[in-house]
């Protein structure tokens, strides 16, 4: 049976198949000592390799729900050296990359992992998959400021998707709600707010699909169980391959 080049770097850990695709487009990825193209399929018998090192075999798969706090950026490496939500792991072994990202002074639950068919699903725009935020605003949540987040929100990327207000609580100087979007835009939620004019003071993602934080405290992390994992796949419409 053959398989996409792309599929294969991200079944092996080396990146997710997005960024699988930019090495094989940089030229970095062979297939039996020539360069491979975008699409070009790979066999039981081909060798392939990365910078001229062969891949070795498939990592054991990693499944890691991480509770980040304010401050970490969602990257694997930093060129700035600032604190990376690896740095909140220990060594693994394995090399794991983020499903999604949240900006730096957003805090929340992240997923991370070394499963490339997982991550492409999980992150493809046709999933729509939801995601809970808790929000703190300064001033006062309208209905019509409710109904504009809610209807869909102008961006200069284009409209937001209709997303839904919840659990809405005020005090003098400022609002909390519950957000619920289903795409995943870069600062969504912060930008979806200074377009109706609120100002972000906290912002917290609580779920994404079936997952939540529940009571895992701030900094930690941990493995999924396979019956998560199990759902997880079956939340985005495929099977589990071991």
């Amino acid at each position: 049976m053959m398989s996409r080049i792309h599929k294969v770097l991200a079944q092996h850990g080396v990146a997710s198949r997005r960024a699988a695709e930019q090495l094989v487009l940089a030229g970095r990825v062979q297939i039996n000592g020539h360069v491979a193209g975008i699409g070009a399929k790979v066999g039981a018998g081909d060798t392939v390799s990365v910078d001229g090192s062969p891949l070795s075999s498939p990592e054991k798969k990693a499944y890691i729900l991480v509770h980040k706090p304010r401050d970490y950026v969602t990257t694997v490496k930093d060129t700035h050296d600032r604190k990376t939500v690896l740095d909140l792991l220990p060594d693994l072994k394995v090399r794991l990359y983020p499903v999604g990202r949240l900006d730096k002074d957003t805090e929340g639950l992240l997923l991370l992992t070394n499963d490339g068919d997982l991550c492409n699903k999980l992150l493809h725009p046709s999933q729509q998959i939801a995601k809970t935020y808790y929000v703190e605003v300064s001033g006062f949540l309208t209905q019509e400021t409710i109904a504009l987040l809610q209807g869909g929100v102008d961006l200069p990327d284009g409209p937001t998707a209709p997303a839904r207000v919840d659990s809405v609580s005020y005090c003098p100087s400022a609002t909390s709600f519950l957000l619920t979007i289903y795409e995943g835009r870069n600062r969504q939620i912060r930008r979806m707010c200074m377009a109706v004019g609120l100002s972000v003071i906290f912002l917290k993602r609580l779920s994404i699909g079936p997952l939540t934080l529940a009571d895992l405290p701030l900094g930690a992390h941990r493995h999924l169980s396979p019956s998560e994992v199990d759902e997880l796949y079956k939340f985005v419409g495929t099977v589990r391959h071991a």
